[in-house]
């Protein structure tokens, strides 16, 4: 029994140990370069470099690739041994920085099969997965989260609002094989659900009856107009009249200015369109709700969420400005392995990362404060200047009038 019990235990340990597909961290210099490759399919892409931008926890631990050229798409893939999902839960985790106060520019990344030919990556290779952040102006900031149908790619059906600060930030998705999904930030979830809801993979499961139409005498009217309730014989009155107070100029001339008319003015009497009151309809049934019957297209698929051959990450984007790093990259099978991973890493270096942050922001604000307050005080240095250099003007005209007021006596004092 006890070897029984121990066997089981082994057993239970194997069936729940993770598998890591992928995992990225750029922790050896320049050896990232020989993993990822750089897409030829334009001859402008934008340039990417390792770095740990201007504010960090950890100068090694936060190295990742930045973009470093404004107004350019950026296309850089990664290979690793294909696999399918099947009967397992998918997780893809990656850290964004946009210390660049991104403007315009995704932050996303894409799970390709693993025939993509990398050197032609581009917007319109196929894909299983877009997930991550994607921000342009103030009207969109949100979590781009599409999945390849059958050839289809579906946009998820909800808004789910990203990051905007200048911080690293942990963009987890969870697809399980139920058919769930999660998304998490910065290891809180902020959206779930399943496949078959929040996206229009599949034809709903009813639709309107085609044959089934309002009834002609179905009156959907809430209100009528008061049979009863007429209008006053004194409504009809002109919205304009002639200004009662007004007198024709007493040069005016009907023979040079034509015969004289009174401006007109709005009329106090004036009501606008009459309309019979309201009363409630003895007739009304209510609103007629088109009845619904099973869509003879649906059908439920169970593998929905099933990708078979996922071999390439990849980072296929367009910034307006550039700056973005993306670093601390994982796709495994398990959503413990992902939290492990990121107390590991990002949860680490976040504390220290925003301390030097708001260290930098401090001396930027006292070196703004201490320029201005130069500013201020070179401009009422030359003010002073300015009144000092009047007040002297003054005195010599002063002393020069003077002068010439004693060679006008001295000139009397001749004569």
């Amino acid at each position: 029994m006890k070897f029984c019990s121990a066997l089981l235990a082994l057993f239970a340990g194997v069936a729940v140990e993770a598998t890591v597909y992928f995992r990225e961290e750029f922790t050896d210099g320049d050896g990232w370069k020989s993993r990822w490759l750089e897409s030829k399919h334009k001859s402008d892409y934008g340039q990417w470099k390792l770095s740990s931008g201007k504010f960090y926890g950890d100068a090694e631990a936060d190295k990742g690739v930045q973009t470093s050229q404004d107004a350019r798409f950026y296309a850089l893939s990664a290979r690793f041994p294909p696999f399918s999902n099947e009967g397992k839960t998918l997780v893809i985790q990656f850290t964004v920085k946009h210390e660049q106060k991104i403007d315009c520019g995704g932050g996303y990344v894409k799970v390709f099969p693993s025939d993509l030919d990398q050197s032609d990556m581009h917007g319109d290779s196929k894909y299983y997965v877009m997930f991550g952040p994607d921000i342009c102006g103030y009207s969109t900031k949100k979590v781009h989260v599409i999945f390849n149908y059958k050839g289809q790619n579906h946009l998820i059906k909800k808004d789910i609002k990203c990051k905007d600060d200048e911080l690293t930030h942990l963009y987890t998705l969870i697809l399980n094989p139920d058919q769930t999904y999660e998304v998490r930030i910065d290891n809180e979830k902020v959206e779930s659900g399943s496949l078959e809801d929040d996206w229009d993979m599949l034809p709903p499961k009813k639709i309107k009856d085609p044959d089934a139409k309002k009834p002609s005498d179905w009156d959907d009217r809430a209100t009528i107009d008061d049979p009863s309730d007429t209008k006053p014989e004194d409504w009809d009155q002109p919205e304009t009249i002639p200004d009662p107070d007004a007198k024709k100029p007493d040069d005016w001339d009907e023979d040079m200015d034509g015969e004289w008319e009174p401006p007109m003015i709005t009329n106090p009497e004036f009501k606008g369109e009459w309309k019979p009151k309201q009363m409630s309809n003895p007739n009304y049934k209510g609103a007629w709700v088109h009845p619904e019957v099973d869509n003879p297209e649906y059908a439920p698929d169970a593998n929905m969420y099933l990708f078979d051959n996922i071999g390439v990450l990849g980072l296929d984007l367009w910034q307006v400005k550039s700056g973005t790093i993306f670093d601390n990259f994982l796709i495994t099978d398990d959503i413990k392995e992902a939290e492990e991973v990121a107390k590991e890493t990002w949860e680490v270096t976040k504390g220290p990362e925003k301390k030097m942050r708001d260290d930098q922001e401090d001396i930027e604000r006292k070196l703004r404060e201490e320029e201005e307050k130069s500013k201020k005080d070179d401009e009422d240095e030359m003010d002073e200047e300015d009144d000092e250099e009047e007040k002297n003007e003054e005195e010599e005209e002063d002393m020069d009038a003077g002068t010439d007021d004693d060679e006008d006596i001295k000139q009397k004092d001749e004569l």
